[in-house]
């Protein structure tokens, strides 16, 4: 075997919990092979670059090593496939930028202010 869908693969390789879900991420132009848009059922083979984009992080490029028809474990489905350099240091520094800037809301523990708090924040306004 020496080719195969790609929806296939994402699915053997564990990028979607399943086929379905992928061909649907696929249609939506969140992956690419090889800078274009594609199909479901385009065929992949080794050594060929695919870029898969997800909500909120930096794309994720990979370099297929081998093809699988079968969904297995994780530590398989990670050997079909390198990310490839630029992708690891676009990750890494999004997560260092996510560490050095945290959600703003992350600091409200306690929610909004009651109303004896808004009266003590107007009396330290002096209103």
């Amino acid at each position: 075997m020496d080719r195969m869908r790609l929806d296939k693969w994402l699915w053997a390789a564990r990028f979607y919990k399943t086929r379905s879900l992928a061909t649907h991420e696929i249609d939506a132009g969140r992956v690419l092979v090889g800078g274009q848009t594609a199909k479901p059922a385009r065929e992949i083979g080794v050594e060929d670059l695919i870029e898969v984009r997800r909500t909120g992080q930096p794309p994720l490029q990979v370099r297929v090593r081998a093809l699988s028809l079968v969904r297995g474990p994780a530590p398989q489905a990670a050997r079909l496939y390198e990310e490839t350099p630029d992708s690891v240091a676009a990750r890494e520094h999004a997560a260092e930028m996510r560490r050095l800037a945290p959600e703003p809301a992350r600091d409200f523990d306690e929610g909004r202010p009651t109303k004896r708090d808004r009266r003590q924040m107007d009396r330290w306004r002096g209103r």
